[in-house]
């Protein structure tokens, strides 16, 4: 079907929202946007759907959420004969709307529904599948994204966004249904009524609570610590549970960034609401000169991923995702091999793009260290495994550079809850050492190495965007280069195909891991690039790897790094 009768079409069915009507309507001759809208189905991955808000195919909407959701419910029906979903949904415009469509859809198709009575954070949905035994979850969030995104994450029974099995399954049911015919529909409060869609109890909740808590090692250090604390969520879902968690544990001198205190879908005053940049947080940082804390904290919309600046000099510098976890998993090790809670054979997980000073640090403490593919399912996929073996305590930690971290097996997704305690503990600490964390990260450097990493994105918008992403991987899939920026690549690792070149020898070795869309380049001197399309933005990402005896010389090198290899991409 083209894409004038694909609107058509919708002009005619959708009737049921009247911002899709105004809309479809205000674009009627305007042949691009009309286009853009309906080029393309939203595809359905193993990270759901993402995409702008609006009218179309191309487009988050009740009846891209519908179709999805029905999918999803022949899936439940398929595999598990029946049984009851989870939903929650974080503080992005239309994400309870979007929460309650779905809701109606499963409860229509049989399945039972347990939703939040208001906005959770990912994790807490995470939870609230593996506590309540549901067999599949939807969380409603576009992450970090801008304000005119929404996004649909499905989870698994155990608690992982769903694999790439359940994902491939799930997509060939939802592409086997017409949008306004194939849909079952009910209505969110007859259901409720008849306790086919019911809320998640306090109990639940208070669970999740109890499981964080149990993660802290040294939280009773915290009250007597007089840790000073500013902190922002955003305008997304962690202002609660953050500050539930952080007066338990005994931080109370907490001040918030007033402006982003409460949920607000448009990020007035954060149009990007990255806890990884700069621009999220100023708010944050002139409330840091005013109040003077030990720490800044900011976690992101649906709070599954935390950012932090500490005080350097009368400024305050914020710490990468690499470095904030390098910290926490040593304070991690350090301090329960010193109180005898060490388990036998300890594991560390983390990505292919995060940070080696993991592996050192592991080195000295006597820690496993375990590799997996970027995206905090794998990490929650390698706790799942150790579960099976009886095994679970053996992790102790899993973190990826984009700001995710966990230390439990309780959810299996980044949880910025538990993150933000553990900072918070670790603060605390090394406060009462006379120890800041500017003075505790240049400890571990100094006992390391400079590990120094980036990451560059490009973006690439619409149709065209999209054709020449996959025009520049394969570009560099079939001619990868032989040196970059003057350092030569000694190895060439492509995920997709499963295979590692050796540039040296010729030998090639295969990659066990699932398949990909990444490459990986790992060059001499210890330097490393890797490349891969983001899942849910239409964006090429670079990930570099600089390792020097200095801060200044491991920069100077990722600058020629990215500047060389960044040419790929004009």
């Amino acid at each position: 079907m083209s894409e004038m009768e694909l609107y058509s079409l919708w002009c005619k069915n959708a009737v049921d929202d009247s911002d899709l009507q105004n809309e479809l309507k205000s674009i009627e001759n305007d042949q691009s946007a009309i286009r853009d809208r309906f080029y393309r189905d939203l595809e359905f991955g193993t990270g759901g759907l993402r995409g702008v808000i609006g009218a179309g195919t191309n487009r988050l909407n009740i009846y891209t959420i519908r179709r999805a959701t029905q999918g999803l419910a022949n899936y439940v029906k398929q595999e598990y004969n029946g049984g009851s979903v989870a939903i929650s949904y974080d503080s992005r415009i239309k994400s309870d709307v979007f929460a309650k469509a779905a809701a109606e859809v499963l409860a229509a198709n049989g399945i039972k529904v347990y939703i939040y009575k208001e906005l959770m954070p990912t994790p807490m949905l995470s939870f609230a599948v593996r506590k309540l035994k549901c067999q599949a979850g939807i969380m409603v969030t576009a992450s970090h994204n801008p304000a005119k995104y929404n996004g649909y994450k499905a989870y698994g029974d155990d608690g992982c966004q769903i694999t790439l099995k359940g994902a491939e399954i799930i997509l060939n049911e939802i592409n086997s249904l017409d949008m306004f015919k194939d849909v079952k529909i009910s209505d969110f409060n007859t259901e409720l009524e008849k306790g086919n869609i019911e809320y998640i109890s306090q109990k639940v909740i208070d669970a999740y609570y109890d499981c964080v808590l149990a993660e802290g090692i040294n939280t009773d250090l915290c009250a007597s610590s007089g840790l000073k604390v500013v902190y922002t969520p955003l305008n997304g879902t962690g202002n609660k549970p953050v500050r539930n968690i952080l007066k338990r544990i005994g931080i109370t001198d907490v001040t918030l960034v007033e402006e982003q205190e409460n949920p607000d879908g448009n990020f007035p005053t954060c149009p990007y609401p990255n806890p990884e940049i700069r621009e999220a947080l100023e708010l944050g940082l002139k409330k840091c000169k005013e109040v003077k804390p030990d720490l800044l904290l900011a976690t992101d919309p649906d709070c599954d991923r935390v950012g932090i600046a500490v005080p350097d000099g009368d400024d305050y510098v914020l710490f990468t995702g690499n470095e904030v976890g390098a910290l926490l998993f040593e304070y991690i090790c350090k301090q329960r091999i010193a109180k005898g809670t060490m388990p036998e054979n300890p594991i560390v997980v983390k990505t292919i793009v995060t940070t080696n000073i993991i592996n050192a640090i592991a080195e000295e403490y006597g820690v496993e260290v375990i590799d997996v593919l970027t995206g905090f399912k794998f990490i929650g996929e390698q706790i799942g495994f150790l579960e099976e073996k009886g095994e679970e305590n053996r992790y102790i930690f899993g973190f990826e550079e984009s700001y995710g971290y966990l230390s439990g097996g309780y959810v299996r997704d980044k949880d910025a809850v538990n993150a933000s305690m553990l900072i918070c503990e670790m603060a605390s600490y090394y406060r009462t050492q006379g120890i800041s964390l500017l003075q505790a990260r240049e400890n571990l450097y100094n006992k390391y190495g400079v590990y120094y990493h980036t990451l560059h994105s490009f973006t690439f918008e619409g149709e065209s965007g999209m054709i020449k992403m996959n025009d520049i991987m394969n570009q560099l899939r079939q001619n990868p280069p032989s040196e970059v920026a003057g350092y030569k690549v000694l190895k060439a690792s492509d995920y997709k195909l499963s295979i590692t070149k050796d540039l040296t020898n010729g030998t090639e070795s295969e990659i066990t891991l699932p398949k990909s869309n990444v490459l990986a380049f790992e060059l001499e001197d210890n330097l490393k690039v890797v490349v891969r399309p983001s899942g849910t933005e239409p964006k090429i990402k670079t990930y570099y790897t600089a390792k020097a005896p200095t801060f200044d010389d491991a920069k100077a090198v990722e600058s020629k790094l990215a500047g060389d290899f960044g040419k790929f991409f004009e």
